[in-house]
Parts: structure tokens; C-alpha cells; sequence
């Protein structure tokens, strides 16, 4: 039997493919995005009494009582953004967040912008929801966004756009005037915005995190996607949050409660005492993994790498061509997982069609030692490849 044609002929991701290459030649990995140590050890210990001595039993659908009200406060509170506990939805992680948007609001034939390259499930969501995939492209090396690149690229099918900031895989995150210039293409064209935040705590350098949300005229037609597994580090933990406005939530709860309908509640539970922790909480957090990045930027940097912009998320990324190497991305985390065992990921992956790029991404989410083992091996790679 043949599959739906968005999945019959699509390979394993990018990550199941290093992953796996990892395993067998015993590398190290720095291609899945997913820090080393387990997270809070406070979190998991009111998960695990939540588990002994809470329900065990469905979860109400739009998520627990405590932790939707927890989402309201915190987002109020660190990032001024006003919500209600109507315009919260929990879901079993922001990429069934993301599903559960796109099937609510795109019919066949809708177009959706997306921005490539691009988190690799955004594609093939929009395209089994029967959506076009309009990709608008980043550059190398600085990955900016512009309101003329943007323009263009709408047109009257356009129904929908996938924004992420900060932005996986380029680790860019995007400032004021670029998430402006986004606002005012959706205002002027009446789109509808799935703004995909999973990344807004981990944001570098005094940064702060700007909410397309909480732009002018973006209020109405904004769907936020948040995730306590990147809040937290604990990715395994898939609790994801849409919130926005009421009117724009209810038919995303009503798509949720046909794809997963509840998500586990002691989870829940434990999250929405993290959320109420003092902004230093998170300052904290996010200062240890800049401490990560720069260990790994400047070890990088001392053996010849050139490396782009480096704002937020996990990931770091070599720009490969000017420091040298003559391979493209994807030959370089090919060669350098199985003839120097470190996995990292080719941003080609990312962009449909490419037959290669010449950028590839590095998860720094991980102890010192096994960083500063990766710099040396990394070093002699590109020594082997230039």
C-alpha cells in the first residue's frame, strides 16, 4: 500500500541519519539538539510526585487548570504579553502545537510562507494539510530578515505564515526591526501567524526576546507556540503551549483533541511551578549554556573555523567555505562523523531541494569535556578537508 504522498517518498530526517552514523562509529554528537545533563532536579522531583500521589487519568484536553494559568502569568510578566486563560491550549509538544495550528486554519491550496532554511517539520505539515510551501530564503552569513524579501513572496492564496525566533536551525535572533517588518506584512495582508518561540529563553548577550504577538495588530492574528522541554532542557518532556487570541485558540484545541487530546498531567503539573519562578531562574539558565557556546565558539575559532551568528538556541554553526573546507556541508558531516567521530548536521537539510551548502550546525548543549574533545577532532577535519 502506498503512503500519503507527502510521506511515501520522504527519507529518515537529517537527525535519525547522524544520529544513527553517531552510534556507529561511536562519535560524539553534536547534531540532535539535546543537552547533556537532565534538567532541574526540582522539576522532576514534583513530576514524580505528581505521578505517585496526582491523577493518573486524562488530563482535561486544553491542559490543567494550574498550568494554563501559569502560562497567562509568566508570559505576562517577562515578556508584557496579555493573554487569558481561553487563549491557552497545552499540547503533547510544540511540533503537535504546530500541527494542530496548521490543520485548524489551512485549507488545500492555501499558501503558507515559511522561511528556509527552515525546522524540518514545518514542510510536510502544511503539505498534508493540502497547503503550498512558499519558502523565502535566509543567507548566509548573517540571515537576515527583510520586509522586501517578504513582500514579494505574498500573494492573494497566501493564508499563513511559520515564523521562528529565535530561528533553528541559523541561530539567529531576530531583532526589532526584522520582527516589524514581518508584523506589517501580516497586518497589511491579513495572515495569520504561527510564531514558533520554543527558543525564547535561550537567547544570548543581554538579548531579550521580541513575541511577534505583542506587535501592533498582531494580537488577533497571532498563534504562539511555546515549549517547557527547551525552557527547562528537558526535551523528552514534549509539554507544549499555543496561546493567543481565544477566537484564533478554539479551533487549534479542536484539531489537538483529535491528534494526541490530553497530555500527561503530572508533567503539567511540574511545569507550572517552573513557570513561576523568578526571571533570575531563567537568567541563570540561559547564562550557563552562553558559557557552552563561547567555550565552543572560541575552541572552534583557535583551530580556523569561521563561524555566523550565534543569538539563541543551542546550536552554533561553522561556515564552512570561509573557513576553508572544501567540502559541502553535507559531505563534511558525513566524512567528519565516520573519519573523525563528531556528527553534526549539513544546513542543506533544511532547504528543499538542496543539493548541498557549504554552512553546518553544532549542538553546544553539552558537558566541557566532550566540547573540548569535539574542538580538537573538528580541528583535524578541517585541517583533512581544506
Amino acid at each position: 500500500m502506498r503512503a500519503h504522498p507527502v510521506f511515501d517518498d520522504m527519507p529518515v530526517t537529517i537527525f535519525e541519519t547522524m544520529s544513527g552514523l553517531a552510534r556507529r562509529h561511536d562519535a560524539i554528537n553534536l547534531g540532535q539538539g539535546f543537552p547533556d545533563d537532565q534538567g532541574p532536579e526540582a522539576l522532576r522531583r514534583l513530576a514524580a510526585e505528581a505521578l505517585m500521589t496526582g491523577s493518573n487519568q486524562y488530563a482535561p484536553s486544553r491542559g490543567v487548570p494550574e498550568l494554563r494559568h501559569a502560562v497567562v502569568e509568566h508570559y505576562g510578566r517577562l515578556q508584557n504579553v496579555d493573554l487569558t486563560f481561553d487563549g491557552v491550549l497545552i499540547t503533547s509538544g510544540a511540533t503537535e502545537a504546530i500541527a494542530a495550528s496548521i490543520s485548524a486554519f489551512v485549507h488545500p491550496g492555501d499558501e503558507v510562507l515559511i522561511f528556509e532554511p527552515a525546522y524540518d517539520a514545518y514542510r510536510p505539515l502544511i503539505e498534508r494539510a493540502g497547503g503550498v510551501v512558499v519558502a523565502i530564503p535566509l543567507t548566509a552569513p548573517d540571515w537576515r530578515l527583510t520586509e522586501a524579501a517578504i513582500e514579494p513572496a505574498v500573494t492573494p492564496r497566501t493564508r499563513m505564515v511559520v515564523f521562528n525566533n529565535p530561528h533553528n536551525p541559523t541561530a539567529r535572533a531576530f531583532d526589532a526591526e526584522e520582527v516589524a517588518a514581518l508584523a506589517q506584512v501580516c497586518v497589511r495582508h491579513d495572515l495569520i501567524a504561527v510564531s514558533d518561540e520554543v527558543w525564547e529563553h535561550v537567547i544570548f548577550d543581554g538579548r531579550r526576546h521580541l513575541s511577534l504577538i505583542a506587535e501592533p495588530g498582531m494580537a488577533a492574528r497571532t498563534l504562539k507556540i511555546g515549549s517547557a522541554g527547551k525552557m527547562f532542557g528537558m526535551t523528552g518532556w514534549k509539554i507544549g503551549f499555543v496561546c493567543g487570541d481565544p477566537a484564533l485558540v478554539d479551533p487549534v484545541a479542536k484539531a489537538h483533541q483529535f491528534l494526541t487530546f490530553a497530555t500527561p498531567p503530572n508533567l503539567q503539573v511540574a511545569v507550572a511551578a517552573g513557570l513561576a519562578w523568578p526571571e533570575t531562574a531563567f537568567v541563570e539558565m540561559r547564562a550557563g549554556l552562553q558559557r557552552s557556546r563561547d567555550r565552543l565558539a572560541a575552541g572552534l575559532t583557535d583551530q580556523g573555523f569561521s563561524l555566523t551568528p550565534g543569538e539563541g538556541t543551542y546550536f552554533l554553526n561553522l561556515d564552512l567555505a570561509a573557513s576553508g573546507v572544501r567540502l559541502s556541508d553535507r559531505d563534511f558531516s558525513l566524512k567528519a562523523v565516520a573519519e573523525f567521530g563528531v556528527a553534526s548536521i549539513p544546513l542543506s537539510a533544511f532547504v528543499a531541494g538542496s543539493t548541498g551548502g557549504s554552512v553546518a550546525r553544532l549542538c553546544f548543549a553539552k558537558a566541557d569535556a566532550v566540547l573540548d574533545q569535539a574542538i580538537e577532532r573538528l580541528g583535524r577535519a578541517r585541517q583533512a578537508y581544506s
